[in-house]
């Protein structure tokens, strides 16, 4: 329990045990005065209740895998409206029939967010940073950090799976300060070589050339001292990269391996699992190239679920992680079940 939770629990029990008290006083007074032995008093209106916080509560969770521990950080979560073009290669109608069938609003998407903070071997990495910016919606790690307890100056380690601005915008504070500032920061490589590639850029529609330019913004303060990782590499202690292009040229998953267990790490191999783990040949309009990326999808679950392995989604339903098990042509979601204590 975060301290902010246990300060809300505290506090509301003893709003609780306050009004008991108010409430047998006012009881034992009663009866007093009908006695004969003291006058009763007329008992003060009690204050108007307060109304209740609109906003929920630090959303972090945390389990284990191993021996490390994996605190999901929720960065907030925002609904856009659904476009025709959503979902590229379904008619809106299939894609509300498959909203309707997760008991989910139809006609507008519902986008989580969250980042992993993982404790290992006595250091602390951070997989991606989420939206960054002034706290809203969105843009919420830094604050649940520090209600958690955690100051981002101990974060060792800063690795990026791919270069969205959900993604790394969170590497900044809102004045362009690094947001961890003795982190190290590692990207994939072939994800740093296709938008720092001026040609690339040039040649991009006009819609995407804003994330060429908001990459440069971003790393600009990290020049030089940005560590570009392969697939396939150790990133961390039991952290290995596993490229899964198709939503981004260089996206990368990883897989968290400690003792016998293990954690897949997905980052944005898919979107919303009511629509895209349920129907993965689905194309999302994020996805750069979405042949690649169903491709990659399918052939990386029919595996995960083959081998009873949990997976942690970005953009999954906080906390994020769930199992994927066979079922027809696409796979079913299984969130995991939450636990109060590692």
């Amino acid at each position: 329990m975060t301290e902010v939770s246990r300060r809300t629990l505290l506090a509301g029990t003893a709003g609780a045990a306050g009004a008991m008290l108010a409430g047998a006083g006012t009881l034992a007074g009663g009866l007093v005065a009908g006695s004969g032995m003291a006058h009763a008093q007329t008992p003060a209106p009690a204050p108007a209740a307060a109304a209740p916080q609109a906003g929920q509560v630090p959303s972090a969770y945390r389990y284990k895998v191993g021996d490390v521990v994996v605190t999901a950080v929720s960065d907030g979560m925002r609904t856009i409206p659904l476009s025709d073009t959503f979902v590229r290669n379904q008619p809106r109608e299939a894609v509300n029939a498959a909203l309707k069938a997760a008991f989910l609003p139809e006609n507008e998407i519902p986008l989580s967010f969250t980042v992993l903070l993982l404790d290992m071997g006595g250091k602390r990495v951070l997989v991606d940073t989420g939206n960054g910016g002034k706290p809203g919606p969105v843009g919420q790690v830094r604050g649940t950090l520090a209600d958690i307890g955690i100051d981002p100056a101990t974060v060792d380690h800063v690795v990026i799976s791919h270069f969205h601005p959900d993604h790394i915008n969170g590497l900044l504070t809102p004045d362009g300060a690094p947001a961890f500032p003795k982190a190290q920061v590692s990207v994939p490589e072939r994800e740093w070589a296709f938008w720092m590639d001026e040609g690339q850029m040039s040649r991009a529609p006009e819609g995407l050339k804003n994330t060429f330019q908001n990459v440069r913004r971003v790393f600009k303060p990290f020049e030089g001292k940005v560590e570009r990782y392969a697939w396939g590499k150790e990133v961390a202690p039991g952290l290995v990269s596993v490229g899964t292009p198709g939503h981004t040229p260089g996206h990368t998953s990883f897989t968290l391996a400690s003792g016998s267990d293990a954690l897949f790490i997905q980052s944005d191999l898919t979107n919303l699992p009511a629509l895209f783990v349920r129907n993965p040949t689905w194309h999302a309009v994020f996805d750069m190239d979405p042949v690649m990326a169903q491709e990659v999808r399918r052939k990386t679950y029919e595996r995960l679920a083959g081998e009873r392995t949990q997976v942690a989604g970005y953009h999954f339903p906080f906390p994020g992680a769930a199992h994927l098990e066979k079922d027809g042509e696409g796979f079913r979601y299984i969130p995991v079940y939450w636990r109060p204590v590692l």
